[in-house]
């Protein structure tokens, strides 16, 4: 069994007062992969901004250790250093930051310094994974990019950063076949050249075709109300979320 890296237990997170997530329990291993699926509304997006310290989303109760730290006395960059990483439904453009620059002055704080040479070599090679053009070093962040190449932008850091768990937030929304595969690539990729843990939100099912997954749990109205393994997908895609869907 592999070692424990993240423990979330009975947590409870409120935004603006309206409490979202009500005493959900998870728990991961290094290298492991989980999906959370649920309907709209169900709490997955909550979830995975309040692991990475949104400030807007208000833990009340509960605990969550990464690594064995309490993540919870972490700030969001502190959360980074320590090997959290998260893509977002709808990544921002950041006018006046280069993609290279962005991405090098993320690995150097993460203490991986490489000089601007080696720093390129790597990136073109995993800019090879995922289908990327070098020339997107020089654009700026996610400027002008459509979304699939959003998408790729940041399957690109995640390669690059090579975090202990990555969280991975509706990540095939809005995307075509194509580069539902392209990213999906770059996950595996990403897995496979550092055993990563990933935790997969989403409500479709595009982006696990390709992966190998080990569990899958059910959120509904704040809570986990039920876990399984893969073939848990494949009933989701058969007769949707409504059996769980029982307060």
């Amino acid at each position: 069994m592999s070692q424990e890296i993240l423990n979330v237990e009975k947590l409870c997170v409120s935004i603006a007062d309206k409490e979202i997530l009500k005493g959900l329990d998870l728990k991961m291993g290094e290298g492991e992969t989980h999906v959370i699926m649920g309907p709209n509304g169900a709490g997955k997006s909550t979830l995975g901004n309040t692991l990475m310290g949104k400030e807007e989303y208000e833990v009340t109760s509960g605990k969550i250790t990464f690594s064995g730290e309490d993540l919870l006395e972490m700030s969001t960059s502190e959360r980074a250093k320590k090997g959290l990483f998260m893509t977002f439904q709808n990544p921002i453009e950041v006018p006046g930051v280069r993609l290279s620059e962005f991405v090098r002055s993320s690995c150097e704080a993460l203490g991986n310094k490489m000089s601007l040479w080696n720093f390129k070599k790597a990136a073109a090679e995993q800019m090879k994974v995922i289908g990327m053009d070098p020339s997107y070093l020089d654009r700026e962040l996610n400027v002008g990019f459509s979304g699939g190449e959003k998408k790729k932008a940041e399957i690109f850091q995640l390669l690059m950063l090579k975090p202990k768990l990555a969280i991975l937030d509706e990540t095939d929304s809005g995307l075509d076949v194509d580069a539902v595969r392209i990213v999906s690539e770059g996950v595996k990729a990403y897995q496979e050249q550092n055993n990563g843990a990933l935790l997969i939100i989403t409500h479709s099912t595009r982006i696990l075709e390709s992966l190998n997954v080990d569990k899958v749990h059910v959120l509904y109205n704040g809570k986990i109300v039920a876990e399984g393994d893969g073939s848990l997908i494949d009933e989701i895609n058969e007769n949707g979320f409504e059996k769980f869907m029982k307060d």
